[in-house]
């Protein structure tokens, strides 16, 4: 059995312990996926300005969120890793919204630059980001989904394709849509 299926096999068992109640399979899944989960929060945070958290700082608060999940069936590392990404952008939105109260006492405000929208010039505010794409889920799901987790999480098209469960050419094509539908409202 190859190294790859055997790790396979180990996060199927500790997704499906941790679905079941056992609270330490996080543990060990976050031991599993730590590199993968920090990835993700480099990523979110490389295309942020004036955000105070860290990339070790955001994993922190993505397992803390994970942990306080309930009943949840898990798929496998790909529906892990798409949650991870979901719930490292509430965090950041979170601490979004808390920087706009600031903001209106003299504090900074937190952006998101078009680096995974390919207008790495344009600097957009993370609220206004999600509200956008809240409107997008509400005509093609699957798009707001792809974009989240796309510029979000920073996965490539594959893991998007595994994590929703299309192929890579449906993810391509959502993608592209996605993404004018979305560069054309923030440019508005």
């Amino acid at each position: 059995m190859s190294e790859s299926s055997t790790t396979n096999k180990a996060l199927d068992s500790l997704l499906d312990r941790w679905s079941h109640g056992d609270r330490g399979a996080l543990d060990q899944l976050l031991t599993l996926l730590y590199g993968d989960i920090h990835a993700i929060a480099v990523r979110q945070l490389s295309s942020e300005r004036c955000s105070s958290l860290r990339p070790t700082a955001l994993v922190h608060e993505a397992y803390l969120r994970l942990s306080a999940l309930r009943e949840i069936r898990w798929q496998d590392r790909a529906h892990f890793l798409a949650m991870a990404a979901r719930v490292s952008r509430q965090a950041l939105i979170d601490e979004a919204r808390k920087r706009l109260a600031q903001k209106r006492n003299g504090g900074d405000q937190i952006t998101l630059s078009d680096t995974n929208l390919g207008e790495p010039a344009q600097v957009h505010d993370v609220l206004d980001v999600d509200d956008l794409l809240c409107e997008l889920e509400r005509f093609d799901a699957l798009a707001a989904k792809i974009v989240e987790l796309r510029v979000f999480g920073g996965l490539s098209i594959e893991e998007v394709a595994e994590s929703v469960s299309v192929s890579i050419a449906t993810v391509n094509r959502r993608w592209a849509a996605g993404k004018a539908w979305l560069t054309r409202e923030l440019s508005r």
